[in-house]
């Protein structure tokens, strides 16, 4: 059984940063891949970044270009994103997720539907 948990949201004023992490357990979780999503209130959950297993290559959404960046400690199991140049549009629920899609174990994938095991949410607020 894989397990997902994320942690690290919270308030920020715009312009702020936040770390998030988001640790993963179970027998084989060593070889998911991982991405991030985050929902907004009305909107549909949206595909934020991601990252492989095998070298570790990253893919973000063109609205995290720039300003968010994924990284992986893969002793710990644990991925982190850190988000700066917050804006107010960045409010949303963060989720971590993990693949046992053997492609995402090359690839950053992006499609949510490759995505199995999810953990309950971080919510990060920024405020104007």
């Amino acid at each position: 059984q894989v397990q997902v948990a994320e942690s690290g949201g919270g308030l920020v004023q715009a312009g702020g940063s936040l770390r998030l992490s988001c640790t993963a357990s179970g027998r084989t979780v060593s070889t998911y891949g991982m991405g991030w999503f985050r929902q907004a209130p009305g909107k549909e959950r949206e595909f934020v970044g991601s990252i492989s297993r095998t070298d570790g290559r990253t893919s973000y959404a063109d609205s995290a270009k720039g300003r968010f960046q994924i990284s992986m400690n893969s002793a710990k199991n644990t991925m982190y994103l850190e988000l700066s140049f917050l804006k107010p549009e960045d409010t949303a629920v963060y989720y971590c997720a993990a693949s046992g899609d053997a492609a995402c174990r090359f690839y950053a994938c992006e499609a949510d539907h490759r995505y199995v095991y999810w953990g309950q949410g971080t919510q990060v607020t920024v405020s104007s």
